[in-house]
């Protein structure tokens, strides 16, 4: 067990994306671009910043494109965004994107649910979106949802993941990232899928992209690790959880991740004390605690030092 760690593992924060879309608080706009300038300054060079799906139902996120123009990073990263459609392709291109993130369900009923389309039609409308972004030389990364376990169908069969994932590797997508939406999976249904998908897809375009609503998530990237799986998706503070699948608490929490990848010799290039204060940060705009263990512990471990301090 564990001869075989890799030296390095690339975490993909979904945090300004994933992460605030699900909060009623309104975030002015220079406030998310500070959150995602404080998430590059500790180290991310992956980051999705925002999504162009309509408004209407995800108001939070109405002024992507303002954020896009307004941010200032390190040109060694990279910002993309979710498009749903033809329609917020369109916008991502003209915000100057050069990758997008496509999405679709890996279960029938959680499809319908989410976009009112079957599989084989979500298929249909990214292949669309697709072939006009590969034309325009984007990159392509496409979440897979439900992969383990969807709220309405139960468990999902792998061989209904092999069937999305085969039509996205002939799309020619450049990634793809495997969710457990709902937080169910375990390490064993991990390893089973990831054995599953050995010849189809290389696993350097494979992401994992795990929600700790059980406690598992930590378990479940030892396992994608072993199974030779190197990028990881991870939210701030462990912020957000999809509107459309009941009982889809947060999403890993990227300190957490961070710390213990560190802790097992694997490299991420972040700064843990950096994303630390990046999480402070996320907890004072939205005015309440993050579920993230590694940020609670740290920041009561600062202020109980504070406290010491101020009584001597």
């Amino acid at each position: 067990m564990f001869d075989n760690l890799p030296k390095e593992v690339t975490v993909f924060e979904v945090g300004p994306r994933d992460g605030l879309q699900n909060e009623s608080k309104h975030i002015e706009t220079a406030d998310k671009v500070a959150l995602i300038e404080a998430i590059a300054q500790a180290g991310l060079k992956q980051i999705e910043v925002t999504s162009f799906v309509s408004p209407k139902w995800i108001p939070q996120l109405a002024d992507g494109a303002q954020v896009i123009a307004s941010l200032s990073l390190p040109t060694d990263v990279s910002i993309s965004a979710l498009v749903p459609n033809l329609k917020g392709y369109e916008a991502a291109k003209a915000s100057g994107l050069k990758q997008i993130n496509l999405f679709l369900s890996a279960s029938e009923a959680h499809s319908k649910k989410n976009i009112n389309k079957s599989v084989a039609e979500a298929l249909s409308t990214m292949k669309e979106v697709a072939d006009v972004a590969l034309q325009d030389g984007m990159r392509l990364r496409c979440y897979v949802s439900t992969v383990f376990a969807c709220p309405y169908e139960g468990p999902v069969s792998i061989n209904s993941v092999l069937k999305v994932v085969e039509g996205l590797v002939s799309m020619g997508v450049h990634e793809i990232s495997l969710g457990d939406t709902i937080g169910a999976a375990n390490p064993l249904q991990v390893k089973q899928v990831l054995d599953a998908l050995k010849g189809l897809v290389s696993f350097e375009k494979l992401a994992l992209h795990f929600h700790d609503t059980r406690g598992t998530a930590l378990a479940n990237v030892v396992a994608g690790i072993e199974s030779g799986v190197t990028i990881f998706d991870s939210s701030l503070g462990g912020l957000g959880g999809c509107p459309y699948a009941p009982g889809a608490s947060g999403n890993l929490a990227t300190e957490d991740l961070v710390y213990m990848l560190h802790g097992m010799g694997i490299k991420t290039g972040i700064d843990l004390p950096a994303l630390i204060e990046a999480g402070a940060l996320a907890q004072k705009l939205l005015g309440k605690e993050l579920p993230g263990r590694y940020l609670r512990a740290e920041l009561a471990a600062r202020a109980k030092a504070c406290a010491k301090v101020g009584a001597e």
